[in-house]
């Protein structure tokens, strides 16, 4: 499957998250249901940089959790029929292996392992200057799809 690019308005398409909490800036490449490429460019101008931490601003791995996270959504929100629908995160396990500073540029690598019933399961890499800065291994939920395969609650 070829791929294709998206803009910071284009992600809006595909992506529920606004300003402040759009944690990408554009996509180089996604192959829906496979994977994803881009980054998201973070200058001293960012909300989160002046208080963590005055003085050494760097980046919340919260949220660099949240920015892969958001790019493997792309993954499966690329794909016609879940264009734009909500999403949850359902677990993340992740690994910090330097500080994100202002000035940076965040390049994401998402990969996705499995996708059914409404369940996707991903890895992403975010790197700075080349060298790895934060691994994750993620699982994110589509609610509106997943609810059709939990098991229904009886009536009392």
């Amino acid at each position: 499957m070829k791929g294709f690019s998206l803009n910071y308005i284009e992600l809006q398409e595909y992506l529920q998250h606004r300003f402040p909490f759009l944690m990408i800036d554009h996509v180089d490449e996604v192959i829906p249901g496979e994977s994803v490429k881009g980054y998201k460019n973070l200058t001293l101008n960012e909300w989160f940089f002046p208080p963590h931490f005055p003085g050494a601003p760097i980046m919340p791995g919260v949220l660099q959790v949240e920015s892969l996270s958001q790019m493997l959504v792309v993954a499966i929100t690329t794909l016609p029929e879940n264009k734009g629908k909500a999403t949850r995160i359902i677990s993340v396990s992740s690994n910090f292996r330097k500080e994100v500073l202002p000035g940076d540029k965040l390049v994401i690598d998402i990969k996705v392992n499995s996708w059914k019933h409404g369940v996707v399961k991903g890895v992403g890499i975010g790197y700075t200057n080349g060298t790895i800065a934060v691994e994750a291994e993620m699982v994110i939920s589509m609610p509106d799809i997943l609810k059709q395969y939990l098991p229904k609650k009886e009536d009392k």
